[in-house]
């Protein structure tokens, strides 16, 4: 046995971890750079997707006037579905496949984002539909080659989809959530322009606030990196690799911009520093998410979303049930850290103090209830759902919420230690309120 950067390294485990990043462009008004990047990637005709809300408003206007001042011919797709589904990744495939692209430019949230990725992948690359979609719900297909140039341009404080090779969606047939993961996925280059995130609504805020918080607890308590056996080609090394010392400095960071701003930026709209300190925060959260990867949280989520019959979040499009991501994730969060902090207790412990707990006097056997509190406390003052029963989920739900769970093998496999059914169950059990 030795140790990597302070990581234990086992017999048969995986002694190097990889470090991957979109080249990200950050700063209040980058988003007037889109055209200038778009044109040094040599593109000319580029599709624009947003969603309908957004089409509207002054971001999705920047960056077409930016594009069109560098010659760059835009054609807008704005029918992206918030909380995207397998049918409306299928529709944004049949317009990039119809239009021709040599490049693409993303400007909205997660949904945005991850939309545009599946649809540059389908139409680059044709193919069953469940072809690219993780195992085992999908055939886990590796992306056959280069795809073309993504310049994504957040405009939510949260999901870090521009830093990531993944691309989430509910699969309506089978009332989850699942999605599509390779490295080859992640955006050509990022601008986050925190300005672009004054259109939020309130609730929009937390929910994507939250997003950040639970990328960053999970990427740090994932399991390690060097416990996760050798690939056998470098080229096979997993997305989500676990824990590792790369990731381990954007949480770290991520986690003490959240602490410090995501409930002034929830209380208050014009404060300028919360909202860039949160879409820093989502950046870093991003980025190291998108080389650990996530766990049960996350994992519990989809199924959370999935099932979901009749729960509507103030500031997200009526008419239809939704619990937004960032929700459907943090109402997990308190249990499953308070469940597995022994796993890692002293860094349970040091995510409680970035978040701005006071664990004075806190010793590592209390570890997961003071992040659990702390965690439980930021989401009551944020006017977040109270856990599972907050978001309509009763004793009645918990068999289907596991098994809903059980089958999201890439984020069940990077947990800290081993579950299954039953404890996925009372994982569930533990989330239903705490307050």
């Amino acid at each position: 046995m030795g140790y990597c950067l302070g990581y234990a390294l086992i017999e048969g485990g995986d002694a190097a971890f990889s470090m991957d990043a979109s080249a990200v462009t950050f700063g209040p008004g980058a988003l007037a750079e889109v055209g200038e990047e778009a044109a040094a990637l040599g593109l000319r005709r580029v599709a624009l997707f947003t969603d309908a809300r957004l089409a509207q408003l002054a971001p999705v206007d920047a960056a077409r006037r930016s594009l069109g001042r560098a010659g760059v011919d835009v054609v807008v797709y704005d029918e992206v579905h918030v909380e995207p589904t397998d049918r409306s990744f299928a529709e944004a495939t049949r317009f990039a496949a119809e239009g021709r692209f040599d490049g693409y430019v993303s400007v909205g949230g997660g949904s945005v984002i991850d939309t545009c990725k599946a649809a540059l992948l389908y139409a680059t690359y044709p193919a069953d539909f469940y072809a690219y979609v993780n195992r085992p719900i999908g055939e886990g297909r590796e992306v056959p080659g280069p795809l073309p140039p993504h310049i994504a341009c957040p405009t939510t404080t949260g999901t870090g989809a521009e830093c990531t090779g993944i691309a989430v969606f509910d699969d309506t047939g089978r009332k989850a959530k699942t999605g599509i993961a390779s490295r080859r996925l992640r955006p050509t280059r990022a601008i986050v322009d925190p300005l672009a995130t004054r259109t939020m609504p309130k609730s929009v805020v937390a929910a994507s606030g939250f997003d950040v918080v639970t990328h960053a607890l999970e990427s740090y308590t994932a399991r390690p990196y060097s416990t996760r056996p050798r690939a056998p080609e470098a080229s096979k090394r997993p997305m989500s690799q676990g824990a590792n010392p790369w990731s381990d400095m954007g949480c770290k960071s991520a986690l003490e911009l959240a602490g410090r701003y995501l409930l002034r930026a929830v209380s208050d709209p014009e404060d300028e520093e919360a909202r860039e300190g949160m879409a820093w925060a989502a950046t870093l959260a991003g980025i190291a998410f998108g080389n650990a990867g996530v766990h049960l949280p996350h994992a519990m989520s989809y199924a959370v979303s999935g099932l979901c019959r009749s729960f509507m979040m103030p500031g997200y499009p009526e008419g239809e049930p939704l619990v937004p991501h960032g929700v459907s994730v943090v109402v997990n969060a308190p249990a499953v850290f308070r469940a597995l902090a022994k796993t890692s207790p002293a860094r349970h412990l040091d995510a409680a103090a970035r978040l701005g707990a006071d664990v004075r006097g806190a010793g590592l056997e209390n570890a997961g209830e003071v992040l659990a509190t702390h965690l439980g406390g930021m989401m009551r003052a944020a006017g977040v759902p109270n856990g599972l029963s907050g978001v309509g989920y009763g004793e009645t739900d918990v068999d289907a919420l596991a098994a809903g769970t059980i089958v999201q093998a890439r984020l069940v496999s990077n947990a800290p230690c081993a579950v299954d059914e039953d404890v996925l169950r009372g994982l569930f059990r533990g989330a239903f309120a705490y307050w």
